[in-house]
């Protein structure tokens, strides 16, 4: 049981302080210190225009600030003894500081009110998980462009429905990934600057009756400007949703990369070798190496889906303004953060460490009848055959290469007229997989003068 000294920040509303169960429920301290930095960078640019606008002398904002820092100091050092009594990490701030100070922490809290400094706090706390999960996806993709550029030439296998289709390069599959990545990075971004904005000065909801200048703190944190609406400004976590939705769809694009190596790797494509540092061995099958970072990057990524789905379900039923409800909004965005940067991290490893089998790749590249597209956009371009009945006489040779256990370009000439008697040997020129993806010069393709140009692109725009 706790008593009523440990709770005075409530005054005399209450005549005896919560039980343990109520402390347990209400505390949040064994996650929201995380927020320690944030919420003494956020209380030290409140100190300084207290002063500014005369509502605190210089003195004590003076001792406010430079006791903040020492506290940070034993948070940072470990020395730091936490509180569940003071319930989270402002109180706990506070109650140290005043310790340190004395007589002038108490003044730390006027004009504004643990609704508008939490918001704030969080939103600083989730602006530099944004700035981190950009820095992460630029390495990434930096080290997909250094496995392009190596294999801009190589010819694989293009799928779909995990099917051959046509032959593409490994370039080309690279850099469908820096594209995806580049979104997600676009997206991080897009949400750092929406949620660019202080709610510090909206106090518990309404505002405050002190003159105190909103503008002067957004710019002392680095947001652009005060939020314009105080009710808003203390209710959002939009903010944390957008940058979990981001997250989302980023550890979406990993896992599906993941899957891929994973298939890769395994004996029987052995398009990949992932290196000894993100793979692991069996206890019990001496040969195995299995790819487990990238399996443990498609495992979490449920974390981080569920973590999105969970902030949704706390926040869909809230009533306008703050409700005890968004203390749950802090958990799963920081367990979310943690294993997005992870997977990032392992992602990036695993690129810059793997190695190709180029053999491997190019031998899958011309099975399952891959050029049969070629096949038939030759028989339209050069022959002038509609398109459906050039996919027709396509589809007959195929099945006549099939029934002869052979690919397309092992037939013979006098085979393909049995089909379509215009067919001349000239045929062959598109029939082989380095001619395939050569041909496809479209912007965007896979031809590896498009795919040079892609890489070079990126290659400027990435800082």
């Amino acid at each position: 049981m706790t008593d009523t000294t440990a709770n005075a920040m409530w005054g005399g509303r209450f005549a005896a302080g919560p039980d343990a169960i109520m402390e347990a429920i209400n505390a949040s301290i064994g996650f929201d210190k995380r927020l320690a930095r944030q919420d003494i960078e956020g209380s030290r640019a409140h100190a300084a225009m207290l002063a500014a606008a005369g509502i605190l002398s210089d003195s004590d904002a003076s001792a406010i600030r430079e006791g903040l820092l020492t506290v940070l100091s034993e948070i940072e050092g470990g020395t730091f003894e936490f509180s569940t009594a003071l319930e989270d990490i402002h109180m706990n701030v506070e109650a140290r500081l005043k310790q340190v100070i004395g007589e002038p922490a108490g003044r730390l809290h006027t004009a504004r009110s643990r609704n508008d400094q939490v918001a704030t706090d969080f939103r600083l706390w989730v602006r530099e998980q944004c700035d981190a999960a950009i820095l992460g996806l630029e390495a990434l993709m930096r080290a997909l462009l250094a496995q392009a550029e190596q294999g801009a030439d190589w010819v694989m296998p293009g799928f779909t429905h995990l099917q051959t289709a046509q032959p593409v390069t490994w370039g080309h599959h690279m850099m469908a990934y820096v594209e995806m990545f580049a979104r997600d990075r676009g997206r991080m971004m897009d949400a750092r600057a929406r949620m660019n904005e202080s709610p510090l000065g909206a106090a518990a909801l309404a505002g405050t009756s002190f003159p105190i200048d909103r503008h002067m703190t957004a710019e002392a944190l680095g947001f652009d400007r005060p939020m314009a609406n105080s009710l808003d400004a203390v209710s959002a976590r939009d903010f944390a949703l957008e940058f979990l939705s981001a997250a989302s769809i980023c550890a979406m694009h990993l896992s599906r990369f993941a899957e891929e190596l994973v298939i890769w790797s395994s004996a029987q494509f052995r398009f990949v070798r992932l290196s000894d540092r993100f793979s692991t061995g069996s206890s019990i099958m001496p040969q195995k190496k299995n790819p487990d970072a990238a399996e443990l990057i498609r495992a979490k990524i449920g974390r981080i889906f569920g973590a999105n789905v969970a902030l949704m379900m706390v926040m869909k039923g809230l009533p306008l303004a703050y409700s005890k409800d968004m203390q749950e909004d802090k958990e799963q965005v920081f367990d979310a953060a943690d294993n997005l940067m992870l997977a990032l991290a392992a992602m990036e490893g695993m690129v810059r460490d793997m190695t190709a089998n180029r053999e491997a790749l190019e031998r899958a590249a011309g099975s399952g009848f891959s050029t049969a597209t070629d096949l038939a956009d030759w028989l339209v371009r050069v022959l002038g055959l509609p398109f459906r009945d050039a996919h027709h006489v396509t589809g007959t040779l195929v099945a006549m290469a099939e029934g002869a256990g052979v690919d397309l370009p092992d037939l013979d000439l006098a085979q393909m007229q049995s089909v379509h008697p215009g067919i001349t040997a000239s045929i062959f020129e598109v029939l082989g997989v380095h001619n395939s993806v050569a041909s496809r010069m479209s912007y965007g393709g896979t031809a590896p003068a498009q795919v040079r140009a892609q890489i070079a692109r990126w290659k400027e725009i990435l800082p």
